[in-house]
């Protein structure tokens, strides 16, 4: 075998140096405070039968989905679950990608255009970053949550002869910090200058909204965002994603969207679950999940407070709560003392994050018990 390349091996060194080093993790039955299943779906044993009621009575025994949707992959679930979505989450359409990178990595890369212009969160995920580093629009970044500064860039960026497109980028949660922007604001801008507002709501639907629908829809913002994009890997507990929008704008992804077109389409299990999860998340079990999770997550923030943590936490009411602590190593070390504990807590490290904000990431779910919560933070307060 060939020597591994020089200039990639000094940058596995360099890694490890600065003890960001990342590795697969093995598998534990440790207490999780680390998946993004919000509401336990993932190993929901009611939802898994659904799953399969619903291939049973479809009569679905396929595999995979054997091609392309546009080849021979686009079989009739498909066509099901799509309009199930537009009218849960309130849209035109909807167009159901295999991943939320790939819905990212197609939506920017196709709609932004030469001459437009996009203005992005500056904590926005990695996803969408890719996914504008293909576009031929040009891009730039505002201060996070900053109106301010997004109004400042924007006055920068247009000339006196730009005929362009504005889109401006934000995500209802934030997945790094738990916070959200102000929306609301957002939209008023964004319709008063003729913007396009794009939101990513990987970490709100399912857990926000009157039935799990997300930030938007609370806000009743769905009639005036050019589009959403959701994601079914995290409070829903499968996989896949969706770009909601106009029909014209899934016409227009359906023919220029690169990750949409070239690639083989998720196989019918995978869209049954989907269907199964979006219809059970506003049954009453789904209902109940709900309920536990927003309780979980106050009772963890009030415990917060009572241990006196408050200063090292990012304010935040969603189903994610991060603690500060900097430097690669020494998060680490607290994350492995919590492990040893039996709990699943992980360190996000730089360069994830940014130097000097290194954190615990405590996913909050509906299964957690008040011990847990309770515990978990006693022993993160000795630790710190």
């Amino acid at each position: 075998m060939r020597n591994f390349p020089t200039i990639l091996n000094k940058k596995l060194k360099k890694r490890k140096q600065e003890a960001a080093l990342r590795s697969l993790p093995v598998a534990s039955n440790l207490v999780d405070f680390s998946s993004n299943d919000y509401l336990g779906f993932a190993t929901n044993e009611t939802l898994y039968a659904n799953t399969f009621q619903l291939l049973l009575n479809k009569g679905v025994s396929h595999n995979g989905a054997t091609g392309s949707r546009l080849i021979s992959g686009n079989h009739d679930l498909y066509t099901d679950l799509e309009q199930n979505l537009a009218s849960f989450f309130k849209s035109d359409s909807a167009l159901v990608f295999n991943s939320g990178y790939d819905a990212n990595l197609g939506f920017f890369s196709a709609i932004p255009q030469r001459g437009d212009i996009i203005l992005f969160d500056a904590l926005i995920h990695a996803s969408i970053r890719d996914g504008i580093l293909l576009s031929n629009a040009k891009s730039y970044k505002y201060s996070h949550n900053s109106i301010v500064d997004l109004e400042e860039k924007i006055n920068q960026a247009i000339q006196k002869d730009f005929e362009g497109e504005v889109y401006i980028v934000t995500e209802s949660i934030f997945s790094m910090d738990g916070d959200c922007p102000d929306i609301e604001t957002l939209l008023k801008f964004s319709k008063k200058n003729d913007f396009h507002l794009i939101v990513d709501e990987a970490h709100a639907v399912g857990v926000f909204g009157d039935e799990g629908e997300g930030l938007v829809q609370q806000n009743k913002a769905y009639k005036d965002v050019f589009a959403r994009i959701v994601t079914f890997g995290k409070a829903f507990g499968s996989h896949g994603a969706a770009v909601l929008g106009s029909e014209q704008l899934k016409e227009y992804l359906v023919n220029f969207s690169r990750s949409f077109i070239y690639t083989t389409a998720l196989p019918p299990h995978t869209i049954a679950t989907i269907t199964a999860a979006v219809k059970f998340v506003t049954e009453k079990e789904g209902e109940k999940a709900r309920k536990d999770l927003k309780e979980k997550i106050e009772l963890f923030k009030k415990k917060v407070k009572d241990l006196k943590l408050q200063d090292l936490f990012i304010p935040s009411n969603s189903a994610i709560q991060c603690c500060l602590i900097p430097g690669n190593g020494k998060v680490k070390k607290v994350a492995e003392k919590l492990q040893e504990k039996g709990f699943n807590v992980k360190a996000i490290l730089a360069p994830t994050v940014p130097e000097g904000q290194e954190r615990l990431r405590f996913c909050i779910h509906s299964h957690n018990s008040k011990e847990e919560i309770g515990l978990v933070l006693q022993i993160l307060a000795s630790c710190i």
